[in-house]
């Protein structure tokens, strides 16, 4: 309904500048629901927009839109508040057609082609294999693929991607840290690495290379050669068990991914030597103390940045730089990159070598969404460890303890960029200040309803329900329809500026509505016609929330 508001809104304006208005004034009409009853079901700063270009007082522009907008059967009245404001009041048949549209449109309700089938790579979680995922992890992998179920429900065509950091120091500590448990040397020896992985997972990698076993790791199957002063063995074997576990862990969380690429292969494919032979061909880099400096301050850094050290060896941004170009390449013109805050500081040298290539890349390509810490509770007591981990929670811990429907919700439900404290006494709890359970318990509800009706002998459908959906008058009713009718946007809106917290934020104000109207209206009336509207309505919320709640990758149970 807000699209149609603002259609009619833009027929006004077209009407006027073909009389009093200029032909060529610029116009962006802006509508939002109203939250206050009293002040309509939707409004519009737009006549305020208009002051300015038209020189004008905006409730005189405002009479004037509204005294130009077409004959329609959407808005019963209009009204002019505050400085110019719009407010627009739907007529009660427009209010409860939206019953209609989402029944029609099942699971479809809510999204669009808007995109067109827009190409967009989002990678997400990206974990170097040295290690069980952290529950830091799983918040980007939580907040990754809410993301593109949410770019796909508005037409995009995504391609979701993890990135293994399989090459670097810290995979050189990880086969070091494995040798040494493989020698039978533990944390406590003096000739255990000074940087090793203490883990009880490095006994388990060592003890299966020295088995000899066979593990499988997507692209890739590596056996153990079982002999402990062969590094290289036991590097390759170490990353491919533990990229193995990582993605049986991603499984269990109900994350898949299209594709996996290896920062190995940037480099055993020259790729990040060619990055790098570009940027020196094209004159933005400089030799100084023995090492390579790029000159990122050209492109608004705070100062250069070391590419090569003087030991040798690239600085960590480099096979980044190689990696995105590949990225742009493959003909990705939209990426979003969803990485922890520590990545802060590695946006503007990625940009500025990126930059510096020639490529045709755009300045502020690629998009970052970035997340906080997480930190993890129990009995009002922060959990810092797991035995698997040795000195960290695991994803694996979170869902093992609270399951996968309750760590996906809890990960997504703030913002990003917003510190997240899990409670898992929370997370495990049958209370409505369980925001998952109150959210699914509103969707079994329904569903509970429906079992009775057929105890009763009654039945119903769709069409028996849309009859009477007049008889909808309670303001609760009318206030789950507007509810109803802003989900649409909720998706629209939460695709375009990444936020999928918006969503978990709208399902929990639609599931408190209606336990709310729940609570004070019998839905199983003895009159067949109000009872058919009712659950109409409580049928269509249904539907809605099982479509939020798939955006977000949790189960919608019809038994709880």
């Amino acid at each position: 309904m807000k699209e149609e508001i603002v259609t009619l809104i833009e027929q006004a304006i077209a009407a006027m500048k073909q009389g009093d208005w200029p032909a060529d004034l610029e116009t962006k009409v802006q509508v939002e629901q109203t939250r206050d009853k009293s002040h309509g079901d939707f409004a519009s700063n737009v006549a305020m927009t208009l002051a300015k270009p038209l020189r004008s007082n905006p409730r005189a522009i405002a009479q004037q839109l509204i005294d130009a907008l077409p004959d329609n059967d959407l808005v019963s009245k209009t009204e002019i508040a505050g400085p110019g404001f719009i407010n627009f009041f739907l007529n009660a048949d427009a209010a409860t057609g939206i019953i209609n549209t989402v029944l029609a449109a099942g699971e479809n309700f809510g999204r669009s082609d808007a995109a067109k089938g827009k190409k967009v790579q989002v990678e997400f979680v990206s974990a170097n294999p040295t290690g069980p995922l952290h529950v830091g992890h799983g918040r980007g992998a939580a907040v990754g693929d809410a993301l593109c179920r949410l770019l796909e429900a508005t037409g995009h065509a995504v391609t979701r991607e993890f990135y293994y950091n399989d090459a670097g120091a810290q995979i050189d500590n990880l086969a070091k840290s494995v040798q040494a448990r493989c020698k039978g040397l533990g944390p406590d020896s003096a000739e255990w690495p000074e940087d090793g992985y203490r883990g009880q997972y490095i006994v388990d990698v060592a003890t299966s290379y020295m088995k000899g076993d066979t593990v499988e790791a997507e692209d890739k199957q590596v056996t153990g050669a079982a002999d402990a002063d062969n590094l290289e063995a036991i590097r390759d074997f170490a990353v491919a068990y533990l990229r193995r576990e990582q993605d049986l862990d991603l499984k269990a969380f109900g994350v898949d991914f299209d594709v996996y690429f290896l920062e190995s292969s940037l480099y055993s494919e020259g790729k990040v030597e060619e990055a790098v032979q570009t940027l020196i061909d094209n004159g933005f880099t400089y030799e100084k103390d023995d090492a390579l400096w790029l000159k990122t301050t050209d492109f608004g850094d705070d100062k250069d940045r070391v590419m090569r050290k003087r030991e040798g060896g690239y600085t960590y941004f480099v096979p980044d730089v190689a990696y995105h170009l590949n990225k742009w390449q493959r003909g990705f013109s939209t990426v979003i990159n969803e990485q922890g805050a520590d990545h802060h500081s590695t946006i503007t040298r990625v940009r500025a070598g990126l930059q510096a290539l020639n490529a045709g890349i755009p300045k502020d390509w690629p998009d970052y969404v970035l997340h906080q810490m997480v930190m993890v509770m129990r009995g009002g007591e922060e959990v810092k460890i797991s035995k698997r981990a040795g000195s960290y929670v695991t994803l694996r811990d979170l869902i093992d303890e609270v399951g996968r429907d309750a760590t996906r919700y809890f990960l997504v439900a703030r913002a990003p960029s917003s510190q997240l404290t899990f409670d898992i006494d929370l997370a495990i709890s049958q209370s409505n200040e369980n925001p998952v359970y109150y959210i699914q318990y509103a969707h079994a509800r329904v569903c509970s309803v429906i079992r009775k009706l057929a105890e009763q002998g009654w039945s119903w459908s769709v069409e028996s329900g849309c009859n009477f959906l007049d008889r909808l008058s309670e303001d609760a009713e009318l206030a789950l329809m507007k509810r109803l009718s802003a989900y649409p946007d909720v998706v629209s809106s939460a695709a375009a500026n990444f936020e999928p917290h918006t969503i978990a934020n709208y399902l929990r104000e639609l599931a408190g509505e209606f336990h709310s109207y729940y609570n004070s209206n019998k839905v199983l009336e003895s009159d067949e016609a109000l009872r058919n509207a009712r659950l109409a309505l409580s049928v269509a919320v249904r539907q809605v929330i099982a479509n939020g709640l798939n955006l977000l990758g949790v189960s919608a149970p019809e038994e709880m």
